[in-house]
């Protein structure tokens, strides 16, 4: 029973720990993409060697912008603005934005 336990309790601790690792890797992946995409539209596509390189290796090492907002907080603001224009108070509020957010 005890080395059962130990088991689980290793498996967890290991997700644990992975689940930042699996969050990166995803980023990376959508960064690659849209470098990819960009280096496409500006005509740099596969047979152009060094030039792609040296575009991709400048787009993937970018930083994004610290005051970039998330997807989720421009939907808050949006959100907001339209419950204002609305005039709603209270719990006419809550439950527009609780729709509105969930859209």
């Amino acid at each position: 029973m005890k080395t059962a336990s130990l088991v689980v309790l290793s498996l967890f601790m290991a997700a644990i720990t992975l689940a930042p690792v699996a969050s990166e890797a995803a980023g990376q992946q959508n960064k690659m993409a849209t470098c990819s995409k960009e280096a496409n539209e500006k005509g740099l596509g596969e047979g152009k060697g060094d030039e792609r390189k040296a575009f991709m290796k400048e787009c993937l090492s970018a930083k994004p912008a610290k005051s970039a907002k998330t997807a989720q907080q421009e939907k808050m603001k949006a959100c907001n603005k339209e419950a204002g224009e609305k005039t709603l108070k209270g719990d006419e509020r809550k439950k527009f934005m609780s729709t509105c957010l969930s859209n």
